[in-house]
């Protein structure tokens, strides 16, 4: 079963969006996909974010939690990371397996239920090109909306192989969510949400992530 397959309404648009509902499926799949590296890079990918301990941190499309726990020991006992998925069985599954300092809401990241300013850091990880294109410029200004002035984003995606042949193996697994590169999927949504831009870069097995802050409160 290719995770394409995983969509509990896929289309076969690669713009139309959906949800993945079997969490033991797309636990076993991104073992598989991540070459048996996944600890690795998303502990990568949580250093890259900049918790640190007694911070907040928003996941939008947390999916089965995965990258939350590996979070929950960097905030502390101090810290708390939320979860925010719009599959109710991957919220069951991460909530099945929470440390003490995650909770997880089901809720879209296109309009997120959770106050201003709220979190020191916001990431979201293989999850925006699951959302319906029409909706990502909004789901990019509500993660700037509920980070605190000065608070980080990271956003990591998937990176289509370079190869064509390659590239089109791997899209006839995945689906068409998973067909476009991280430059057409985000373009410039990031700064036109008001974000400052701090960098990007590639990490192993196909993912790309850009880093971004919100400016600042002026005095």
């Amino acid at each position: 079963m290719g995770l394409g397959r995983l969509l509990h309404d896929h289309a076969e648009h690669a713009d139309a969006g959906g949800t993945i509902d079997h969490p033991r499926a797309y636990e076993l799949m991104a073992e598989i996909g991540f070459l048996g590296r996944r600890r690795e890079i998303f502990t990568r990918l949580a250093a890259l974010a900049g918790a640190r301990p007694g911070h907040r941190v928003l996941d939008v499309g947390c999916g089965t939690g995965y990258l939350t726990r590996i979070l929950a020991p960097v905030v502390g006992p101090a810290g708390q990371v939320t979860g925010v998925d719009p599959s109710t069985p991957m919220i069951e599954c991460a909530r099945r397996r929470a440390p003490d300092n995650c909770s997880y809401l089901v809720g879209e990241g296109q309009a997120l239920e959770l106050p201003d300013a709220a979190f020191d850091v916001v990431v979201s990880s293989l999850a925006v090109h699951h959302m319906p294109a029409a909706g990502r410029g909004a789901a990019v200004r509500e993660m700037f909306r509920v980070l605190r002035p000065g608070g980080r984003l990271l956003i990591a995606e998937f990176r289509p192989p370079a190869n064509p042949l390659l590239a089109h193996l791997v899209g006839m697994l995945t689906g068409p969510a998973m067909r476009q590169s991280p430059r057409e999927l985000l373009g410039d949504l990031i700064p036109q949400a008001g974000f400052h831009l701090i960098d990007e870069g590639d990490l192993p097995v196909m993912l790309t992530y850009v880093r971004a802050l919100r400016p600042a409160a002026r005095p």
